[in-house]
């Protein structure tokens, strides 16, 4: 802390921009400097015009997507940056006593959709979105409104206060004042963030992400084991933690020369909620604003494939976003160059601006969703974040041990013991990673493989599975070029030695499609020309439907379920995310020169295989895939095998 740094009332009288970040514990960090608002992230100024490096935090609002080609109810919220002047820090003791404590009151409060509305929309995007394929599991919002009639840098200091009190666990603990705009939360998850590596690894950064889902509200008195352990039985709440978790890693293996690992699972404990999360982890070189475009935004509180889900969210919300779920990005000058990056996302945060308070809240919507449990779920959030203010009632947790840190009546509330710790809650969590795919979990070979020095195109149909599947590829020694599938050129199709194309959202059978149509086009040209090909989900269904293969909605979409198969004689827990899917007459085993490894009940297809060409409906790209690995470099083989002349 400088000498120079004014009291908390004086920094809020003067008018000026400021941030204050409460993140390790002990202090509050405050951020002083002036306010630009920029277009693009690419814009966001790092260094001065003489080069010296900048400290900037940035608010990003959800619109920023459009970086990234993707739609959204364009506000035009501005990308503001606070260009950080002084940095100082102030013990969190400190903080407390020179922060706001009386209680600002609120009128007209009530959510923007109904309840009975809002159900109806949960039962429109599980029917409509999911139930046709759109993706597997999608976010939709609803705002908790109220007029403040308190100064509204006052209501902030106090609505930061209280969470500092009231709130734990969370990533940051943040209040940030700018002109016309004040933004208090108390983010319990951290997005993206990138610091330096080793020395002897200059320009590499280490990058995190952390994906945190499923929604456990406590009640009244806290959590106990016993009621927690229902929750993480839920298969629901599991399924839901894994599909956000392969949307991560999409974004890590974009951004991650070695794809990303994963470790986990853990346990989020708030005050009132506690959520399941993982970690993961890998290294980068590219620039931090780079990382953050190529990861806007978290599945967790957009869904998945994230293109899809912003269309959905266009078609179901009504109103723009604003900042929910973009998120508040610090960069910091590293010691060894370049800028370090620490950015959580925007959710549990109260916004206030011309004396009108909004709380976003959204649920995650999944095939096994709920209405009545969905709506349930955004007021727990809302509950959380108003409580935790102290603009609602506090359901106050059982007693707490006694901490040592705390100072007086004006500390945080104490710490209370760790479900976490809990024997029978360790060995739930741990249990989840038999499930998934070692692949993801233990450290990937840095070269060789069987097909070394070979060359793969990977056809993207607008799901960055493919993303995962290069990792795979080139773990297989492959050197792998990805290309969206509206870039790829008849000729590349032609001149690769290996295509693999792959999945995407939608029905397989819908010609309209541009995305479709093309993908049609460009497995048809590879398949004619009897040239090695290798196709997944949409597109296995794309090849069944060109070989004669009946295709057909499912019962019931197979979103992030993990099914035991056989494919080919061999058995593979793989995880399948289909709406659609191709179908026999059970016991069909071959359709003229083609092999099918189907359900023996149903028909419905799992695997092709004929001359040049194999192809599989499930993702052996997921972490849900135990034996994804294998089963994908015997499915290679199989297509690279010469053709009998």
């Amino acid at each position: 802390m400088t000498g120079s740094l004014p009291t908390l009332t004086d920094l809020a009288a003067s008018g000026e921009p400021f941030a204050l970040i409460a993140r390790d514990g002990a202090s509050v960090e405050v951020l002083r400097g002036d306010v630009v608002d920029v277009d693009r992230l690419a814009d966001i100024p790092l260094d001065d015009p003489d080069g010296t490096p900048r400290e900037v935090l940035a608010l990003v609002p959800f619109r920023q997507v459009v970086e990234r080609g993707f739609v959204c109810h364009d506000d035009r919220a501005p990308l503001r940056c606070l260009r950080v002047a002084d940095h100082d820090f102030l013990p969190l003791a400190e903080a407390l006593r020179q922060l706001p404590s009386e209680r600002v009151p609120l009128e007209d409060a009530g959510f923007d959709i109904s309840d009975d509305d809002y159900a109806d929309i949960v039962r429109r995007v599980i029917a409509d979105e999911i139930g046709r394929g759109e993706g597997a599991n999608f976010v939709i919002r609803r705002d908790f409104t109220a007029t403040v009639e308190t100064d509204a840098v006052t209501a902030g200091l106090t609505w930061f206060r209280a969470l500092l009190q009231h709130e734990r666990g969370a990533y940051w603990t943040f209040l940030v004042v700018t002109d016309g705009h004040v933004a208090v939360g108390a983010s319990p998850e951290a997005h993206v963030s990138a610091r330096s590596g080793a020395p002897a690894e200059p320009g590499t950064s280490i990058v995190t992400m952390n994906p945190i889902s499923g929604t456990f509200r406590h009640p009244r008195g806290g959590a106990t084991a016993e009621t927690l352990t229902e929750f993480l039985s839920s298969t629901k709440e599991t399924e839901e933690l894994f599909m956000v978790v392969d949307e991560e890693l999409k974004m890590m293996s974009a951004v991650c020369s070695d794809g990303g690992r994963i470790t986990g699972p853990h346990l989020k404990e708030m005050s009132r909620l506690t959520h399941t999360e993982y970690m993961l982890r890998g290294s980068s070189t590219m620039d931090p604003r780079d990382i953050l475009r190529e990861t806007m935004f978290a599945p967790t509180v957009t869904g998945s494939p994230m293109q899809n889900a912003c269309t959905v969210i266009a078609r179901h919300e009504p109103t723009p976003r604003g900042y929910y779920s973009g998120v508040a990005a610090l960069f910091t000058p590293a010691a060894g160059g370049g800028h370090d990056l620490d950015a959580p996302i925007l959710i549990r945060t109260a916004y206030l601006v011309d004396g009108r308070l909004r709380v976003p809240v959204g649920a995650t919507l999944v095939r096994h969703s709920d209405p009545a449990g969905e709506v349930g779920e955004t007021h727990g959030k809302a509950a959380g974040v108003l409580g935790a203010i102290g603009a609602v009632d506090r359901d106050e947790a059982p007693a707490a041990i006694a901490d040592t840190t705390a100072v007086d009546e004006d500390a945080p509330a104490a710490h209370r013991p760790r479900l976490g710790d809990d024997p029978t809650i360790a060995a739930l969590l741990s249990s989840r990673n038999a499930r998934l795919a070692q692949f993801w979990l233990d450290p990937q070979a840095a070269e060789g493989g069987p097909y070394a020095g070979r060359e793969v195109l990977v056809v993207d149909a607008e799901d960055r599975f493919t993303t995962m599947l290069g990792h795979q590829l080139h773990h297989l020694g492959f050197a792998v070029r990805i290309a969206p599938w509206h870039e790829v050129t008849d000729a590349a199709v032609d001149e690769a030695g290996l295509v693999v194309f792959g999945p995407g959202p939608g029905d397989p059978r819908d010609g309209a499609s541009p995305r479709i149509a093309r993908m049609r086009e460009l497995v048809g040209r590879r398949a004619d020309a009897g040239s090695p090909l290798l196709a997944v989900c949409l597109s296995h269904q794309i090849l069944a439907d060109r070989l004669g293969i009946a295709l057909a909605p499912l019962a019931s979409p197979h979103q992030g379920l993990q099914k035991s198969v056989d494919v080919f004689g061999q058995p593979a827990s793989i995880g399948f995310y289909n709406t659609f899917t191709a179908r026999v007459a059970p016991g069909t085993a071959r359709l003229g020169d083609t092999e099918i490894a189907a359900d023996p009940s149903s028909g419905d297809v799992y695997a092709l295989r004929g001359p040049a060409y194999a192809s599989v409906q499930g993702h052996l790209e997921s972490i849900l895939s135990r034996d994804g690995l294998p089963t994908l470099e015997r499915l290679i083989g199989f297509a690279l095998k010469p053709v009998p002349a």
